[in-house]
């Protein structure tokens, strides 16, 4: 079986789910985000934004592919291109971290450990650029698939909570402390990075 986690480009977009390709949740302000949804333009302002992120700041995400058929992915970016994470009443990501926006498997291709190799390939990319940390606003009241993380399965792979709150806690993981993971954290990271499985909306925080 052929691993590759390939760096997100407009090039290889189109890899990633459909739903995932015209959702701005997070690329947008909740204003811009609505108004793109009633234009239709989703798609284009999706990238729009990997484009500029590319342009000024470099690899914001990762594409993995097993014998060349992309069964997940992983976006990741500094909260200064991130205006969605303004919107969060534990809103603002520390200074030496990149926020964590989302990320996803296959169902068919968890249990094989791509969860933990999804994440230390980010880390060793975040780690030779300087960052010491990857933070997430974790949903304290998960009950679907959504734009946001459930917060029990980041505090299950290592994630702390920085600042708590009784709905979206900012948490927090150690860049270094990813890099020797073993397998027992593997059913988690499957568990954390199934959790984006269906049409995301957007909704009012």
């Amino acid at each position: 079986m052929g691993r590759r986690l390939v760096p997100l480009t407009l090039d290889n977009l189109p890899d990633l789910p459909e739903r995932c390709r015209s959702c701005v949740f997070w690329e947008l302000d909740p204003v811009s985000g609505q108004a793109a949804l009633k234009a239709g333009t989703p798609e284009l302002e999706k990238e729009a934004w990997i484009s500029a992120v590319l342009l000024e700041w470099g690899s914001c995400g990762r594409v993995v592919y097993v014998d060349d058929v992309p069964v997940g992915f992983v976006l990741y970016a500094p909260p200064a291109y991130v205006p969605r994470s303004l919107s969060f009443p534990t809103s603002p990501v520390s200074p030496d971290a990149v926020q964590l926006m989302t990320a996803w498997i296959m169902p068919s291709h968890q249990g094989q450990g791509l969860g933990r190799v999804i994440v230390q390939t980010v880390a060793k990319d975040l780690l030779r650029r300087g960052f010491k940390a990857i933070e997430a606003f974790g949903d304290a009241q998960w009950k679907e698939p959504s734009c946001l993380l459930p917060a029990d399965h980041l505090l299950a792979v290592g994630f702390k909570t920085v600042r708590p709150h009784p709905s979206y806690p900012r948490l927090r993981l150690e860049l270094r402390t990813t890099l020797s993971w073993k397998e027992d954290v593997e059913m988690a990271l499957d568990r954390l990075l199934g959790a984006v499985q269906k049409e995301p909306a957007l909704r009012p925080l």
